[in-house]
């Protein structure tokens, strides 16, 4: 047992430094062959802050655990909704650009109601099971294709959807240095992400407990540690909308490449049971639109980052208790 929590600890440090490493050489490369810092932090950084659930999501496809692929990316927007926001409110309150209101935010429900749409085969046409086709993951992926288009397609607004590094030096490395750390960091992902579902399987079997809870708490929030990163710094350094902006495209992200590279490898079965989590994804996200208009419009406040924070501690508490 000891053992194994030594090893599931040892594959998120491997996880988040493998992503730190791909970033860091796969941003040297970028910068050094002249492409600017928006379109880095836009692909490669935003990217990178997802290796991590799509890595434990996919080798969790890949070996049949399905609990853990849904479980990590449903948990893991719940507690970059809930948590992450809630902490980088209380560093510093969040100023929400308008953009994000009207269009990220609402495109983050569009893509809940999408995902949430295509797993319920069993309730919406009375199939025998619910499951999250090769058919649905290409169709996710086409959206994901759109959002990508609009990031891009506002980039002169200077818009935060996705987490960008307009203020951060890039390090430049030689060719070699660079592929060296690009290697260890794919490598830091393999292994850290086969470290985290072989262990969590075995946590889920060793206490009589669901994949899925397994997923919703642990693996979520050891893979939600990029944005945490990433959002608490911003907010630290002043850049709050940033710090918002990370959070509601990893969101994105989440639903629509990494659930859809995930269920395009192999088709993952649905557990019923998880709509109600869905449905906690929903309100939360619909919540966080509620505290952006009121009391300042278009800030978080510490006074609304505690109440995120105490809201995801009693979801947690629910989790437990339901088993």
């Amino acid at each position: 047992m000891v053992l194994n929590i030594i090893l599931f600890i040892l594959g998120f440090i491997f996880l988040v430094k493998g992503a730190d490493f791909l970033v860091e050489g796969s941003s040297s490369v970028a910068k050094k062959y002249g492409i600017s810092n928006f379109v880095i932090g836009l692909t490669i950084v935003a990217f990178g802050t997802s290796m991590p659930e799509l890595i434990v999501s996919a080798v969790a496809s890949i070996k049949g655990s399905a609990g853990v692929a849904m479980g990590n990316i449903i948990g893991s927007n719940i507690s970059n909704t809930l948590l992450i926001l809630g902490i980088s409110a209380m560093i510093r309150p969040l100023i929400v650009k308008k953009n994000t209101v009207n269009k990220e935010i609402p495109l983050s429900l569009l893509a809940i109601l999408a995902v949430g749409f295509l797993v319920n085969d069993y309730l919406i046409d009375g199939a025998s099971v619910s499951i999250l086709s090769r058919i649905d993951g290409f169709i996710l992926i086409l959206f994901f294709v759109i959002f990508i288009y609009y990031t891009f397609g506002i980039s002169k607004e200077k818009e935060g959807i996705v987490e960008h590094i307009h203020d951060e030096k890039i390090l430049i490395y030689n060719n070699s240095t660079s592929f060296i750390l690009i290697i260890f960091g794919l490598l830091g992902l393999f292994f850290g992400g086969q470290l985290i579902v072989n262990n969590a399987i075995f946590f889920a079997q060793y206490f009589g407990l669901s994949e899925a809870l397994i997923g919703l708490t642990v693996v979520a929030i050891g893979t939600s540690l990029p944005e945490l990163a990433a959002s608490g710094m911003a907010a630290y350094r002043g850049h709050t909308d940033i710090a918002v902006g990370n959070i509601v495209g990893s969101n994105i992200f989440n639903l629509f490449w990494v659930l859809g590279i995930s269920s395009s490898i192999r088709s993952i079965p649905f557990e019923i049971a998880l709509n109600f989590d869905f449905i906690v994804l929903f309100v939360v996200t619909i919540l966080l639109l509620f505290l952006i208009f009121t009391g300042k419009k278009h800030e978080l406040d510490k006074r609304e980052g505690r109440v995120l924070i105490g809201i995801y501690v009693c979801y947690i508490a629910f989790l437990i208790i339901r088993g």
